[in-house]
């Protein structure tokens, strides 16, 4: 009897652990709430850390740390626009600032102008 319980107690134990190791493979989406700036009209053209030319039209943004290529969703919290920008950049290097936006980016949720602004950040790594 004693195996009995054993046996049925292993046999659930490892079921939850077979059902818990499925959604570990899916990537966790990470949110941040953090100042943001754009690029000036003064990099058009200019190489990026990727490679690839800056320009303003382009839905690109630049960060410290994520890789390239991750996309990132960047939402406005005073008006709910947000837009999907790509890395292909280092910065910005003030402490301050957490990403630096094309300028298209920047016009598409309502922060051009204003030459920082708290926004939010949605991505995932995997």
């Amino acid at each position: 009897m004693k195996y009995l319980l054993l046996l049925s107690f292993c046999f659930l134990f490892l079921q939850g652990k077979a059902q818990n190791s499925g959604s570990s493979n899916e990537p966790d989406s990470i949110k941040k709430t953090v100042m943001a700036t754009y690029y000036h009209r003064k990099f058009e053209g200019r190489r990026t850390t990727s490679g690839v030319k800056y320009r303003a039209k382009k839905l690109t943004a630049a960060h410290r740390t994520l890789p390239m290529g991750t996309l990132i969703t960047v939402t406005n919290p005073d008006n709910g626009k947000s837009v999907v920008v790509k890395v292909n950049d280092r910065g910005p290097f003030s402490k301050k600032l957490a990403i630096d936006l094309s300028e298209s980016a920047a016009k598409q949720i309502g922060i051009f102008r204003q030459g920082i602004a708290k926004v939010s950040l949605s991505y995932t790594l995997e």
